[in-house]
């Protein structure tokens, strides 16, 4: 019988960032009910568990518009900024925000030749304030926020974008990764071959594999052994 060729490595592997390489204690779900709170929007747990790898942004558009609230640019930004300082108080707290073995994951991965990327339903404001505080900022090739595309997961616009600047051309050599169910949709719109859900976040493992999904695994420290072998 002839062998089946295993498939080369990706060339690029792109990663979430709360609940895939930086801890997810509760802290962004409750900053957000919060904020609703705040505004008197209307919300069910269920739901902000549902749009979790969602755009923070687009989300409180959508709920505010619902609400039958005005939802103009303002007053979503208004209440996107107390997310944010609300976000960013909890964060403050909650130190160290890197998951563990990150950074020796995305050195070995670097080391192997695949370049590493970073997406997330942050705005880029926040995101730079987390990135300050861990430790593999410095091994990114690239890195999308989701006000940086026309829209946020589940559409595939930052997996391209993360393509477009880290030079990879090819999504079939495109592996990502994240804790949420639409981290996988957004992979499967994209076009990815590997699409990789992991434990450590805000989705477990039936919602997971309830998505279109090619590899579950516990940690994004587990992802380098897909394809490399000491």
């Amino acid at each position: 019988m002839p062998s089946v060729p295993i498939p080369p490595p990706p060339e690029l592997l792109i990663c979430d960032l709360a609940g895939t390489t930086v801890h997810d204690r509760g802290e962004v779900p409750a900053a957000f009910g919060d904020a609703l709170r705040e505004a008197d929007v209307p919300f069910a747990a269920r739901e902000v568990a549902a749009w979790r790898g969602a755009s923070k942004h687009e989300v409180l558009g959508r709920l505010l518009a619902r609400s039958g609230a005005p939802a103009d640019a303002t007053r979503v930004d208004h209440v996107y900024g107390r997310f944010r300082a609300l976000l960013a108080d909890r964060l403050a707290a909650a130190r160290p925000l890197s998951l563990p073995g990150v950074r020796a994951t995305f050195e070995r991965l670097r080391h192997a030749g695949i370049r590493v990327a970073l997406t997330t339903g942050f705005d880029r404001r926040l995101t730079e304030g987390i990135l300050r505080e861990v430790d593999w900022a410095d091994l990114l090739d690239a890195c999308v926020c989701s006000d940086e595309v026309p829209r946020g997961r589940p559409a595939p616009f930052m997996i391209f974008r993360a393509m477009e600047r880290c030079q990879v051309s090819d999504v079939r050599r495109v592996a990502a990764v994240g804790d949420t169910r639409l981290d996988l949709e957004a992979a499967a719109n994209a076009g990815a071959a590997w699409r990789i859900g992991v434990l450590t976040g805000a989705h477990d493992r039936a919602t997971l594999e309830a998505g279109p999904y090619t590899h579950l695994l516990r940690a994004v420290t587990d992802v380098p052994g897909l394809w490399l072998r000491d």
